[in-house]
């Protein structure tokens, strides 16, 4: 393991100090940043998240993709996970914390809404940001693609029905902008930039450097942009952290309880139907992560920027990347 992966933990830890103390003295300064957006997309971000998810896009095999539907199982469990459990245990535990266990400290006019938030979070099944757990997990580049592009597909006919059945509505307006800019430029881009690398490469240099030192290089990138993430985005909520530090707790609670649930139970699940790790690792992944571009877009449209809605997508943005990589871990010590 390189210095990156060995301390992970370490980096990320003083990755968090360090976003909360610059977006506490920056201020209003962050809001600069904030607000370089293209269709509800932060542009430093996606540009971040560009350089995770490069480098296994570089590694996807378009000549194996066809095999995929051979091993139909790993896309089966995906969706079944994603879309047939996950949003309803979201619904479940945000009901029984906002509603119940917190009655001390949450007005209960207020706990519909951050209810609500935890709902449309949990309805939005993680695009970019598997890429980038996959690749930590060594996950098979061309299954993941293919996971990941079933779910859009899902999402864009299920996230609305979906959302509007768990919130007792039906009027749910998706930013359908945000979405595809959201695949855009973290799916296609990156896809067709290394495709393009790939070919260049094993032209030139041949396939034995391409993937003894071209790829081994990419690695610590990747990190390093994951890094940056994290400490960008607790930068740009640094003062709402320190300003309501209780209910951000208070929030985070079930959000990282839905996370590990449905992460142990897909990887658990997963093993019972004899997934191989490359394939497993990934699904399980997926659903313990979340769309948080598409989730904080919802939230606002539909709610308001400073509703406690949008913030607990928010709050999901923030506890997503330090929970994401304890699973991370958690799966690279159990490879089989």
């Amino acid at each position: 393991m390189g210095l990156f992966e060995k301390y992970l933990s370490v980096w990320v830890g003083l990755g968090i100090i360090a976003g909360v103390t610059i977006g506490h003295f920056a201020g209003n300064s962050m809001q600069v940043i904030s607000d370089l957006e293209i269709s509800g997309v932060n542009i430093p971000v996606a540009i971040l998240i560009w350089l995770m998810i490069y480098p296994m896009m570089v590694q996807i095999d378009f000549s194996s993709i066809k095999n995929i539907g051979k091993r139909p199982r790993g896309i089966v469990w995906t969706i079944v996970i994603n879309w047939l459990i996950k949003p309803f245990t979201m619904a479940f535990f945000a009901w029984l914390f906002f509603s119940k266990l917190y009655q001390a400290w949450i007005d209960p006019a207020l706990a519909g809404e951050y209810i609500a938030g935890a709902i449309i979070l949990g309805a939005a099944p993680c695009t970019a940001m598997v890429f980038v757990w996959s690749y930590l997990t060594n996950g098979d580049p061309n299954y993941t693609l293919v996971q990941v592009s079933v779910n859009d597909l899902i999402i864009l006919v299920a996230f609305v029905p979906i959302v509007g059945l768990l919130l007792g509505i039906t009027d749910v307006s998706i930013p359908y902008n945000t979405l595809i800019a959201s695949v855009v430029f973290f799916v296609v881009v990156p896809l067709i930039a290394g495709i393009i690398t790939q070919r260049i490469i094993m032209k030139t240099l041949g396939s034995h450097w391409f993937k003894n030192v071209f790829l081994p290089k990419l690695k610590p990138i990747s990190i390093i942009a994951l890094l940056i993430t994290l400490v960008l985005l607790f930068a740009f909520q640094g003062q709402n952290i320190l300003n309501n530090p209780l209910i951000i707790l208070l929030a985070a609670i079930p959000l990282a309880i839905q996370t590990y649930f449905i992460f142990f139970l897909a990887w658990y699940g997963g093993k019972k139907l004899k997934l191989k790790h490359p394939i497993c690792a990934p699904a399980s992944l997926i659903g313990a992560s979340n769309f948080f571009e598409l989730a904080v877009a919802v939230a606002i449209a539909l709610f308001g920027l400073q509703s406690p809605a949008a913030l607990v997508t928010v709050v999901g943005v923030l506890v997503e990347v330090p929970l994401m990589l304890s699973l991370v871990a958690f799966v690279n010590r159990r490879k089989y």
